[in-house]
């Protein structure tokens, strides 16, 4: 798990700008998900994530929307022009991954790893050294070298 210490709070926000967030306190697990859902709901080959603790997300203007994505989780979005920001698992509610690129200055928090990449696009080629693990982070890690790459 990697941790990155925020000297000040990360800010971020849709794509138009109504819903503007901050992500205050340690940042942990920033990873690039191959997974299906993550693809569809972006619409994107891949989506960077990373987690911060609940109570350290806020919404500080205007109003995200929840969509109960799966059984498991739901994600908030922009109402008004669909932009993704958040997923937040049921079984963990005491953080929220909120996406990278949605941030102010995405660069603050480079991903560590591509995570579920056993669903990734077949021309989908990585070539940034990071570890790559077929599915969760922590299953990559039990296995033998948990490098997994790609």
């Amino acid at each position: 798990m990697e941790d990155t210490a925020s000297e000040s709070p990360l800010a971020g926000r849709c794509h138009c700008g109504k819903v503007r967030y901050e992500a205050g306190g340690r940042t942990f697990n920033p990873t690039i998900c191959h997974c299906a859902d993550c693809r569809r709901v972006a619409g994107a080959p891949c989506v960077a994530w990373f987690s911060v603790e609940r109570d350290g997300f806020r919404v500080i203007a205007g109003e995200m929307r929840l969509y109960a994505s799966s059984a498991r989780a739901e994600r908030g979005f922009c109402a008004d022009c669909g932009a993704s920001l958040t997923f937040q698992a049921h079984d963990l509610p005491g953080e929220i991954d909120v996406t990278t690129a949605s941030l102010d200055e995405p660069g603050r928090v480079p991903p560590a790893d591509h995570t579920r990449t056993a669903r990734r696009l077949p021309w989908m080629r990585f070539a940034d050294g990071l570890p790559a693990y077929p599915g969760t982070r922590e299953e990559g890690l039990a296995g033998a070298d948990g490098s997994g790459q790609d």
